[in-house]
């Protein structure tokens, strides 16, 4: 009895093996027992979900809108600006008319105050009620800013004084430039405004 030749381990038609590089993809959508693959049918329902064309209107709209709100803002910025340099005008133009009132006041006033002070440099407010009232008049204007200037030994300055007289006179040690050495009438400023330049007698260096 002739033995037969035993067939290899594995062999037969239903147990061969894939052949390298050989890859199979099981793409049924219901699987052998019959029920629905839950892959395949999220794969199909993101392949039926169509993204919604873009609407040019409304970008057209919202373009507007922006543009809009745009412009509202610029010209509320504006607004605020021309307000603001409003009130800064407003501001200054009272200042100025404050001053200029009071100056008015005290230009009129400026040949009782050179009165007083030649009264007080000749001693005659040394005592009396005319004293008292002269001091109150002084202390009055200073209130509103009214300043006396002039005093021998400052530097000579045209733009605040006003030289009526040209003397020889030796001035002191060092002093290289025109110097005011008498005070006819003294000068009366509010600030930086001049009501009226000091009157004055100057002397040149030697």
């Amino acid at each position: 009895m002739t033995d037969k030749p035993t067939p290899p381990s594995g062999s037969g038609s239903g147990a061969e093996k894939p052949q390298p590089g050989f890859t199979f993809a099981d793409k049924r959508k219901i699987t052998p027992d019959g029920e629905p693959r839950l892959a395949s049918a999220a794969t199909d329902e993101q392949a039926l979900k169509v993204e919604p064309e873009a609407d040019p209107m409304a970008e057209l709209a919202a373009d507007a809108n922006a543009l809009l709100a745009a412009e509202r803002l610029a010209d509320l910025q504006r607004l605020q600006a021309e307000y603001a340099n409003y009130r800064k005008r407003v501001e200054r133009d009272r200042s100025v008319a404050r001053d200029t009132a009071i100056g008015s006041v005290i230009e009129s006033l400026l040949p009782v105050l050179d009165d007083i002070h030649l009264a007080r440099q000749h001693g005659d407010l040394e005592a009396g009620p005319f004293v008292n009232i002269a001091e109150k008049l002084e202390a009055t204007l200073a209130r509103y800013g009214v300043e006396r200037y002039g005093e021998p030994g400052a530097p000579f300055d045209p733009a605040i004084h006003d030289a009526l007289m040209h003397v020889e006179e030796e001035l002191a040690e060092g002093t290289d430039v025109t110097t005011v050495v008498g005070v006819l009438q003294p000068g009366y400023k509010i600030g930086d405004r001049i009501l009226r330049p000091a009157r004055v007698s100057v002397a040149d260096p030697q």
